[in-house]
């Protein structure tokens, strides 16, 4: 194990499925844990069966893969006597356990914190709702969707007259992932100290909230009024123009935060020079249009020619393929490709996360449902 490997010798029980609680674990097997993926024998997470194309790998979605890799699996039936015995002293040998049921759920399976402390005093136990665990939305799905759209958070994009925009991503998922896996960490650091764990609970309403907290601040504190999205090339609700995003004679350009009078002076458009100082909210479309005429006359590069001297904020707008192209991603190295023993190959990415330097790889892609049952059997005296 690398000196980098900071979580060397942590045991994590993942018995989730889908992505937030696989991303946690993930995470933490990025920082050096030893993760154990608990699934069904018939099937395993059903994640395996998420589709985000119509590609396949050795049977299970790049989805799966992707959140899963570097882990061991575990197949066990929680209604089988002897599958829960396993699982009990798994626990009792356990640093952390994440699960993400719906709320009441792993309570029936006997599985739940309090069990779980009963167990192992010292278990650090993370647990993932879709609305928290008390109120009238507890029992619904915790879907990233549906929880984006009650979050408010699809109010914030797209342009002022396209209803609500959800995110192109499943920001609620990995934004709770990410949330578990912090008070994980401080769990541990709680447990190694003083043999005491603890229950980190998050749900995927309160990330998008929590995503949410500067705009929400502004509104908590301005008379609760709505923000109000620009007509134009809105990129933020409360940011005035430039900010926005453009088309160019031949692709995109982004502004950020930037003076009014030193862009249109570079860009040539003397007419928004000499505003008044709350012209750039008041009149944000307006100047929005204005730019975007100008801007669309020569290409992303010549403008980044003009601009980029000038310590003006922008950027071109690149899709994955410039993305990947481009000298500093490559630099980055954050593609890996993984191997199984019977020539099965996997590209996917690796941790964002550098320590002393370097950057984690993984040793190996997703397992099969079960493909280590029998070792950790052996391995913890499971038979």
């Amino acid at each position: 194990m690398s000196d980098n490997a900071l979580l060397d010798g942590v045991l994590v029980l993942d018995i989730s499925q889908f992505l937030s609680g696989p991303f946690a674990a993930l995470r933490l097997a990025d920082l050096g844990a030893r993760v154990i993926k608990i699934e069904r024998p018939d099937g395993g997470d059903l994640g395996r069966r998420l589709y985000l194309s119509d590609t396949e790998l050795g049977g299970d979605s790049t989805l799966f893969h992707a959140i899963n890799r570097g882990k061991e699996s575990f197949a066990a039936d929680f209604k089988n006597p002897a599958d829960r015995e396993a699982i009990t002293k798994l626990i009792a040998r356990a640093d952390v356990v994440i699960q993400n049921f719906r709320p009441g759920v792993i309570e029936r399976l006997g599985f739940d914190y309090e069990k779980a402390r009963e167990i192992n005093p010292r278990i650090v136990y993370a647990s993932i709702s879709g609305y928290g665990e008390e109120g009238p939305w507890r029992g619904r799905p915790g879907q990233d969707l549906l929880a984006q759209a009650r979050s408010g958070v699809m109010w914030l994009n797209g342009d002022a007259d396209q209803g609500p925009v959800p995110f192109g991503l499943a920001i609620a998922d990995l934004l709770a992932g990410n949330a578990v896996t912090q008070g994980v960490l401080a769990g541990l650091v709680r447990a190694g100290r003083t043999g005491v764990g603890a229950h980190i609970q998050t749900s995927l309403l309160e990330a998008l909230i929590d995503f949410q907290f500067e705009v929400l601040a502004t509104h908590l504190n301005d008379g609760g009024r709505i923000p109000t999205r620009s007509s134009f090339r809105n990129a933020h609700a409360y940011l005035s123009a430039p900010y926005g995003v453009y088309r160019t004679a031949d692709g995109w350009l982004a502004l950020a935060m930037t003076p009014l009078d030193g862009l249109a002076t570079l860009l040539g458009v003397p007419d928004l020079v000499g505003l008044p100082p709350d012209a750039p909210f008041r009149e944000r479309d307006r100047i929005k249009r204005r730019l975007a005429e100008r801007l669309a006359t020569q290409s992303s590069a010549a403008w980044l020619a003009i601009l980029e001297p000038h310590d003006i904020w922008c950027s071109e707008v690149l899709n994955w393929t410039e993305l990947f192209d481009s000298e500093n991603f490559k630099l980055l190295d954050m593609v890996q490709t993984l191997r199984k023993e019977d020539g099965f190959t996997l590209r996917t990415l690796r941790s964002p996360i550098r320590v002393n330097g370097e950057r984690g790889r993984s040793e190996r892609p997703a397992p099969r449902v079960g493909e280590h049952t029998e070792a950790l059997r052996a391995e913890f005296g499971l038979t």
